[in-house]
């Protein structure tokens, strides 16, 4: 397993975190880290970038 590869999980993971806390309890976790700025915003974009990456490498197997 690559390092891209690494990388995508890690943040696929960390969005599917994020979404649990935030429908459990009301708690963004990216936005506790980062704040709310737009580096909070390039993490959202990253994280989804990542979702695509993974569903295609699903495909590819």
């Amino acid at each position: 397993m690559n390092a891209l590869s690494w990388i995508t999980k890690i943040l696929v993971i960390v969005g599917a975190l994020n979404w649990g806390l935030m429908g459990a309890f009301d708690f963004n976790l990216v936005s506790a880290i980062f704040g709310t700025g737009s580096f909070a915003m390039v993490v959202y974009i990253l994280v989804g970038l990542s979702g695509l990456w993974e569903l295609i490498d699903l495909f590819k197997k």
